[in-house]
């Protein structure tokens, strides 16, 4: 046993000194060795992983990082890596389901959400997209590349303001960067059209009719009501995702990580982990719900 773990640090190792010198075959090849002495070792499907992703050969990186997330189901940048490489072959599916689990393990990782930001892009799911950058610039307001992303959704989205702050964000970490000044050029031209045309024809007075807190009494009673369930049955998703589903998970992945766990332990972790995803779905119905009846409620506002 002894001399097969030497034998193991002695070719990661031998992948380290390699990938050192950008030899990525010779590192390839030291780590399948060690690969073949024992398959269930994290850090050397990791070691591979990068080193097929530099060969280019992204659905082995792919593999291998799947790997890692079996065999330690808890390192976040395993399954943040694994979505970037599903972004880019492709599976966005996948890919936002491996970031937002990473996300989940380490909250301040700001590559998850930058990548999280590239796949909504992707998918057209702009919104979303605008969510992801923002979160990946509140962890690092000096990420240049979120600024630039993030003003060529606004200018698609045609709200043209935010894009020239954001291509100007930009510019001010790189200034001479072309992409940036040309996105800020067709920007400003764009607010600029935007704003004469505004100026031309002002926006008609406002007419909407007053809510009369006497006539309306029951509709805003039912409005409040309605508003104040919605909120405790989020909250109530939140402590059970918080509370409940997370430990289980955690537990769950532990007891199969290490098999030296009774099976009557193994399945008390699963009666729980699925016990917790009940009262998600309950809590996440009676949520819907709620919402249900605030929509008849914003049908039935007073016009």
């Amino acid at each position: 046993m002894a001399s097969a773990e030497s034998n193991v640090d002695k070719l990661c190792r031998r992948a380290k000194q390699a990938i050192e010198q950008r030899d990525w075959n010779r590192a390839r090849q030291a780590y399948l060795q060690a690969l073949g002495i024992n398959a269930d070792l994290p850090d050397v499907h990791y070691g591979l992983a990068t080193v097929y992703f530099h060969l280019r050969d992204l659905a082995s990186a792919g593999r291998h990082f799947r790997e890692v997330t079996r065999v330690d189901p808890l390192r976040a940048s395993a399954y943040i890596n694994l979505g970037a490489v599903c972004n880019v072959l492709g599976q966005y599916d996948d890919a936002v389901a491996a970031l937002r689990r990473g996300i989940q393990l380490d909250p301040n990782r700001t590559e998850g959400y930058y990548n999280l930001g590239l796949v909504y892009r992707r998918m057209g799911q702009l919104d979303m997209a605008v969510q992801a950058y923002r979160e990946a610039l509140k962890l690092n307001p000096r990420m240049a590349d979120a600024h630039l992303n993030l003003a060529n959704i606004y200018f698609e989205k045609g709200q043209f303001r935010p894009a020239v702050l954001h291509y100007e964000e930009a510019l001010g970490l790189r200034a001479d960067w072309d992409k940036a000044k040309d996105g800020l050029a067709q920007a400003r031209e764009a607010l600029a059209a935007e704003e004469k045309v505004a100026a031309a024809h002002p926006a008609p007075p406002d007419v909407s009719v007053h809510v009369d807190p006497d006539r309306h009494r029951a509709y805003l009673i039912n409005l409040h009501q309605a508003t104040v369930d919605s909120d405790e049955e989020l909250v109530r998703c939140h402590r059970v995702l918080e509370k409940e589903l997370e430990p289980a998970i955690k537990e769950l992945s532990s007891a199969l990580l290490y098999r030296h766990h009774p099976s009557s332990e193994l399945e008390e972790c699963v009666d729980k982990f699925e016990a917790a995803i009940d009262n998600l779905r309950a809590a996440h119905q009676k949520f819907q719900g709620h919402m249900a009846k605030l929509r008849t409620l914003e049908e039935q506002y007073p016009r």
